[in-house]
């Protein structure tokens, strides 16, 4: 059975050697062959590959070294780079290439995302810079009607995407220049167009809807606390958008709980025939001139503003201003549980009721004259709510002072659609228009014509004008006199 060591087999010691035999070129020639192959062939050659070339062995070193080359460089790419956004790519640099040395499928080059896209259609060759080709009977110019039409057909690739060209090149298609310029023209005109559409879409506030920067304004409102939320539209106008919201808290003042939110139309079209109530306005005269018609729309809600807030002030009831931003302005709500008082016109009331609203009504146009020293300049029954048995007036905005050119004239359009219609409604103490007019304003102008009655009107508003100038210039000589005494 014989006996084993624990430790397992004793290790031999190597057999010993002479200083000579270490010290021949021979020997160290030899070990120093053996080494380089087994290396060679254990880290860069394959087990089939055939390394008794040197042509082989130089190319197989060769490719281990561009390797090495790219990590050092993609090591340089990833310092440089950092953690930027932008980065920069050194792959032109690299001597070997991905694909090159993959085997898996997945890092293949995708021919669609290379220029040699082998299903690309061929485009037609052009003539060189000459100008012809050929000789003779033969040579083509580049004029040539069919070089020009699949030059042509060619030049559509690059029309906008939106357009749909087709395959002309495959279908060896040729476009004479009257067509191409046609189609250019007309695909030119399309995308101005779309453009426009889109950008008046983006910058304007539409029907039932408002624009990005509307929007962005109506949020701030919340995110600050003057508004709970913003619930959706209850009205829409000629010039604005109104939309119901809950009150929130401001500074000290007190915000209503309903509220609602005017917001002006940034659309240009309905402002442009009704400059007259504003660019006479001495209020705002000077301003009016200096702006662009964009800004004009913010003077639009700042006039209702102050409008609103001397009727208030007066004791006739309206909508309370709580805030105004830009365009946007912020109200109390003239009704209950979101459900907005209804416009006069609309409102059903008794023979008893109506009466009732007609003497409401000739009292505030009163008061609204005299106290307050403003003509409404569009009051009809669709300008006027019933809340509470009580008439509310709305929409001021282009209300103006009676010194306007044209206030009388304003004054006289606003008494004939109130007569009209509460005679219409059947109050029997109704006046007439031109009774209303002399109530209201305290003149006495004595015609049942309607044309003598204006004539007469316009007559007071020229010496009125001419007053007022002359009133200007003799301050404006005041002023001079005193800076020159200065």
């Amino acid at each position: 059975w014989g006996w084993q060591s624990p430790w397992g087999a004793p290790v031999l010691a190597a057999a010993p050697c002479s200083l000579a035999d270490v010290m021949s070129e021979q020997l160290a020639r030899q070990l120093h062959e053996e080494v380089s192959n087994s290396y060679i062939s254990d880290y860069y050659c394959a087990p089939e590959a055939d390394t008794s070339s040197d042509l082989i062995l130089a190319q197989m070193l060769q490719m281990e070294f561009d390797r090495e080359f790219d990590t050092q460089l993609r090591r340089e790419e990833k310092k440089f780079n950092g953690d930027s956004k932008v980065s920069i790519s050194f792959e032109n640099y690299r001597m070997v290439h991905p694909y090159e040395d993959s085997d898996s499928s997945e890092d293949e080059v995708d021919w669609q995302d290379t220029r040699h896209d082998p299903y690309k259609a061929v485009k037609p060759t052009t003539t060189p810079k000459k100008g012809f080709v050929g000789k003779g009977k033969n040579i083509t110019t580049k004029h040539d009607e069919d070089v020009c039409g699949r030059k042509n057909t060619a030049r559509m690739d690059n029309f906008a995407p939106e357009v749909q060209v087709g395959d002309g090149i495959g279908m060896d298609l040729k476009l004479s220049n009257h067509v191409y310029n046609a189609l250019k023209r007309h695909c030119d005109t399309e995308q101005r167009r779309s453009a426009r559409l889109h950008e008046k879409k983006e910058h304007s506030t539409a029907e039932q809807a408002v624009d990005p920067r509307t929007r962005l304004l109506m949020y701030k409102m919340v995110n600050a606390g003057i508004l709970e939320n913003i619930n959706g539209c209850i009205s829409t106008g000629k010039e604005s958008v109104v939309f119901h919201a809950n009150g929130g808290s401001f500074e000290e003042k007190i915000v209503p709980e309903e509220c609602v939110l005017k917001v002006f139309k940034t659309t240009l079209n309905e402002f442009k025939n009704r400059d007259k109530y504003i660019k006479d306005d001495y209020r705002f005269k000077d301003r009016f001139s200096k702006l662009n018609p964009r800004k004009i729309i913010r003077l639009w809600a700042e006039k209702e503003m102050h409008n609103l807030t001397r009727i208030k002030k007066a004791g006739i009831p309206c909508p309370e201003v709580v805030i105004l931003k830009k365009h946007i302005l912020a109200m109390s709500f003239i009704g209950k549980d979101h459900v907005p008082a209804p416009k006069l016109k609309d409102a059903i009331l008794s023979s008893e009721d109506m009466k009732k609203a007609y003497y409401q009504v000739l009292n505030m146009m009163q008061r609204l004259y005299q106290d307050c020293n403003l003509v409404h300049a569009d009051l009809s029954e669709y300008n006027m709510l019933w809340h509470d048995g009580q008439v509310w007036f709305i929409d001021v905005s282009q209300s103006i002072e009676p010194t306007h050119p044209h206030g009388l004239e304003f004054l006289f359009r606003d008494c004939r659609n109130v007569a009209t219609f509460f005679q219409k409604a059947g109050v029997a103490e109704a006046l007439s228009v031109f009774e209303l007019f002399n109530t209201v304003s305290g003149l006495q102008i004595n015609s049942d014509n309607e044309a003598d009655f204006l004539a007469q009107i316009e007559a007071l508003e020229k010496r009125n004008e001419d007053h007022m100038v002359k009133n200007r210039k003799n301050k404006e000589t005041s002023n001079y006199k005193d800076t020159c005494r200065i």
